[in-house]
């Protein structure tokens, strides 16, 4: 009877060690590589509880997430302009196909890495030998993200890994070449300021020169209307002066002597010498003739 215990207990060891050895459980944020006798016969990509040939089978697993590449150190470039650019960079990708991705890199992610910065950087390296720095900077950075992107991903397929995104974080100068390049932008600047103000300053004279002409016409036509109308005037005042001496020759020569009297003596200071018998007092000899 004890034997008999004895060998179900055994039984039932070896039966749970045979049904643990396989089964095998894939997260939903892993995939499976089985392999049988060093030969791959089954990729699993789905989450579950799976079954596999107890010590024939054995089974890889990947994560399926997406990995960050992110240098320490900026990288040094060279662009068109021959001035060197130092570049941070980072790159989002994943496993996309485990099988191949064992077969090229044996499954490691150092490898994968290595062979991922290296596609990378001879990206940056053609796409920035044909660019400037102010390309590089921020005219086509958009673009030459995008380029990087297509070509790492193109390469990246070849060990079963898919780039999702290539991003510069930072593209600066190295400080020797910042120097020259203020220096450039400085002197560039200046020059353009000088030649604005010249043709700022050149603008304002041709301006002033032209106000200058316009009044100077203004005045000499409003003088000339003004002498127009002014000769108009006298000769229309002279008109009437004469038209109205002729109606009464006497009158009009005592009020000009009325107006001659009111001239002479505005104040009480006036003195006039003259002799009594002068026609000027000619109406003041008489003044007083008609009085009773």
């Amino acid at each position: 009877m004890t034997r008999n215990v004895g060998a179900v207990v055994i039984g039932a060891i070896v039966v749970l060690v045979l049904t643990s050895l396989s089964l095998f459980t894939v997260d939903q944020r892993q995939s499976a590589l089985v392999r049988r006798l060093g030969e791959v016969v089954n990729v699993i990509d789905k989450p579950g509880l799976y079954f596999k040939l107890p010590l024939v089978d054995q089974v890889r697993f990947f994560d399926t997430r997406i990995l960050t590449i992110d240098t320490d150190d900026p990288d040094l470039f060279l662009t068109s302009e021959k001035k060197n650019v130092l570049v941070d960079s980072f790159v989002k990708w994943r496993i996309a196909d485990p099988k191949q991705y064992f077969v090229s890199v044996g499954g490691d992610e150092e490898r994968a890495r290595v062979r991922l910065m290296q596609t990378v950087n001879d990206s940056l390296r053609a796409e920035f030998g044909k660019r400037t720095i102010h390309d590089v900077v921020s005219g086509e950075r958009d673009q030459i993200m995008e380029v990087m992107r297509e070509r790492a991903d193109a390469d990246a397929r070849k060990i079963g890994v898919q780039v999702l995104d290539v991003r510069l974080k930072r593209v600066d100068l190295p400080q020797e070449v910042s120097e020259s390049v203020y220096r450039q932008m400085e002197a560039e600047r200046t020059r353009v300021a000088k030649e604005l103000r010249s043709q700022g300053f050149a603008e304002s004279e041709r301006i002033r020169a032209d106000a200058d002409r316009q009044r100077e016409v203004i005045i000499a036509e409003a003088y000339r209307d003004a002498q127009r109308i002014k000769g108009d005037g006298d000769a229309r005042a002279s008109a009437i002066y004469a038209q109205a001496f002729q109606l009464d020759p006497e009158f009009f020569a005592f009020y000009r002597s009325l107006d001659a009297y009111r001239q002479s003596f505005r104040t009480k200071n006036d003195v006039l010498v003259l002799d009594p018998s002068s026609d000027f007092f000619r109406y003041l000899k008489g003044a007083g003739a008609g009085r009773r």
